[in-house]
């Protein structure tokens, strides 16, 4: 019964990592991450080195640094460029990456799957004048749909047009074969011809029969029933323990957890990050507690399971050369949020003894700097820093400069050691030999 259990988790796990559509989201979402951090750094800079509000606390105010207001302007449109459209970014490369599992490297796809994207969209804004009258602006495309809040959108789309797209194109049906005196870019432009329009005209008739059918855009549908649903999960304490708890389980079967469930929790964490961001920027308040950066600073900060603690209990308590070898190796690597060595070298993989706290040093971690953060002590989470920035300085640039934030950070570590203690203490009397 017990392997039972394990070969089916096993096998679900695989099929996450090796199913087209969910490698194709990681993989999009990771090469969709430079744009992030320099969208939020931008927001980060035009506070904190280019904010001339009297009284508020920037380079800015310094005296004699007056003039790194006049910066400000050009982080502002930079994060613009970035952040609000992060969704159109998603398109792109999402189809991309998808069409290369079908072989098809046309160029023009992303292409297609934006303008079928753009078709599911309201193209008409209406805004209300100091006296309360609406006005309708046509052709014009808000914010909402090219920024965090169209990533659902924008992932269903794209995967639904590059599905079209690549079935047309592979089935030769639709090509108009021209003389082969004609050049092969030009050629190829005539072979996907068909293939593009059908696509688009698609995805644009689903949109427009459900909006008559339901009386509701497809686009509000699916932000409505499903991706506020799935944020509401995730972003609460309890749904956001169990992802955790699932990703650490992962780990010990030997699973890179954190990515294989990436295609799942990414698209939420990334969205409740953008609205902190886009509130940080505007000055008013940060909505989300849990979000992207909120996982990197307190649940896998030195790695995994927060093996820096670990690291640290090894040191002081363990009387085994072996362990206290491989642990002194981790160093450096905790130092940037690595940990491989510990996970494969101890190993933590397999390890009974060491799976325990490996998977609840995190959940304990994220639930103390939960209720920190909802009582204030420390900062909410506004900038999406790299994954391999230090502990502490990490949370300290991840929450806008919030010194509270930085001390919740080494409060994780401090309480991922005290739980691996025991086990630590445990390990000292397992003989090698037996393992």
């Amino acid at each position: 019964m017990k392997d039972k259990i394990m070969n089916g988790f096993m096998g679900f796990a695989m099929f996450l990592q090796n199913q087209r559509h969910f490698r194709s989201i990681k993989n999009a979402f990771s090469s969709l991450l430079p744009i992030i951090i320099v969208g939020s750094f931008c927001t980060l800079f035009s506070n904190v080195v280019c904010n001339t509000t009297p009284g508020y606390f920037s380079l800015a105010n310094v005296p004699g640094m007056s003039w790194l207001g006049n910066l400000s302007p050009m982080f502002t449109a930079a994060n613009y460029g970035t952040m609000n459209f992060i969704a159109i970014g998603l398109v792109v490369l999402l189809s991309m990456e998808l069409g290369e599992t079908y072989n098809i490297h046309d160029k023009v796809l992303p292409v297609v799957a934006v303008g079928a994207y753009i078709s599911l969209c309201s193209t008409t804004a209406t805004f209300t004048d100091d006296a309360g009258v609406a006005h309708a602006v046509a052709n014009a495309l808000t914010n909402q749909f090219t920024s965090a809040q169209g990533l659902f959108v924008g992932l269903f789309t794209a995967i639904g047009a590059t599905e079209i797209y690549c079935r047309l194109v592979n089935s030769g049906k639709l090509e108009i074969k021209m003389p082969e005196s004609v050049p092969s870019n030009v050629s190829r432009s005539f072979t996907i011809l068909f293939p593009s329009l059908l696509t688009i005209l698609i995805i644009s008739a689903i949109g427009m029969a459900f909006e008559m059918i339901t009386g509701m855009t497809i686009f509000n549908a699916i932000v409505s029933f499903i991706q506020r649903p799935l944020s509401n999960v995730l972003t609460g304490l309890p749904g956001y323990i169990f992802l955790v708890f699932m990703t650490t389980l992962l780990w010990c079967f030997g699973i890179h957890g954190t990515q294989t469930l990436k295609a799942i929790y990414e698209p939420i964490l990334l969205a409740a990050f953008a609205e902190n961001e886009a509130a940080y920027a505007a000055g008013t308040a940060i909505p989300n507690i849990i979000n992207t950066p909120f996982m990197s600073c307190f649940s896998t900060i030195t790695g995994a399971g927060i093996t820096g603690g670990l690291v640290i209990a090894i040191l002081l308590f363990s009387k085994r050369e072996d362990y206290r070898a491989i642990a002194k190796l981790e160093i450096p690597c905790a130092i940037f949020n690595i940990n491989e060595p510990l996970v494969f070298g101890l190993p933590i993989v397999m390890n009974p003894i060491l799976a325990i706290p490996f998977m609840l040093s995190p959940a304990v971690s994220a639930t103390v700097a939960y209720f920190l953060t909802n009582i204030g002590f420390c900062g909410r989470m506004v900038v999406n820093a790299p994954w391999t920035t230090p502990p502490i300085l990490m949370a300290f640039l991840s929450s806008g400069g919030s010194v509270g934030a930085a001390i919740t950070q080494l409060l994780s570590i401090v309480i991922a050691f005290v739980i691996y203690i025991p086990f630590v203490i445990m390990a000292n009397k397992q003989p090698v030999e037996a393992e």
